[in-house]
């Protein structure tokens, strides 16, 4: 009798640990899959960063703030960059609230009735500014020639426009 309990014993033993084994296995496996997607997913952010970052720099190129040859003009002018640029914006934005039906930069007529503003402003360098235009239903783009005089007033001057076709 003692012998069958403890052949029992040792069988139920022998279960326990197998089922041990099998159930941690199991374990492992999952955190293993777990841990490789986590790198893929990780690889796959660290591709998106480095495709986000090289699309700030292309983007950054054509921007006053990050081309030193224009901001070196600027505090060659005594001029503080970082309120310069607000103040050009803020300028070409108050042409919008103009009286009239005409924008001053804006050399088309809207054909809805609206007024034709000027939406946003990309100043590219210490001379020229793009900016894109619309009227609710028709829009178009303008490079504009801006310069600061000698007495601090801002000047502007169209050197190119153009109207998107209506499809």
């Amino acid at each position: 009798m003692k012998n069958k309990i403890l052949m029992y014993l040792f069988v139920f033993a022998l279960l326990l640990v197998v089922f041990q084994y099998v159930n941690s296995k199991n374990i492992l496996e999952a955190y293993d899959v777990k841990y490789e997607r986590s790198l893929e997913k990780k690889q796959a952010y660290e591709d998106t960063i480095s495709v986000l970052r090289d699309r700030i720099l292309t983007l950054s190129e054509f921007k006053l703030d990050q081309t030193e040859a224009a901001l070196s003009y600027f505090e060659a002018r005594g001029f503080n960059v970082s309120e310069l640029i607000p103040f050009i914006k803020d300028e070409i934005y108050e042409l919008n609230a103009l009286p009239g039906e005409e924008h001053v930069l804006i050399p088309y007529a809207s054909m809805t009735g609206a007024k034709m503003l000027i939406n946003s402003i990309r100043i590219l360098n210490h001379k020229w500014i793009i900016a894109n235009f619309s009227d609710g239903k028709y829009w178009g783009e303008l490079l504009i020639h801006y310069e600061i005089t000698e007495d601090e007033q801002l000047k502007f001057k169209l050197i190119d426009s153009f109207l998107y076709p209506t499809q």
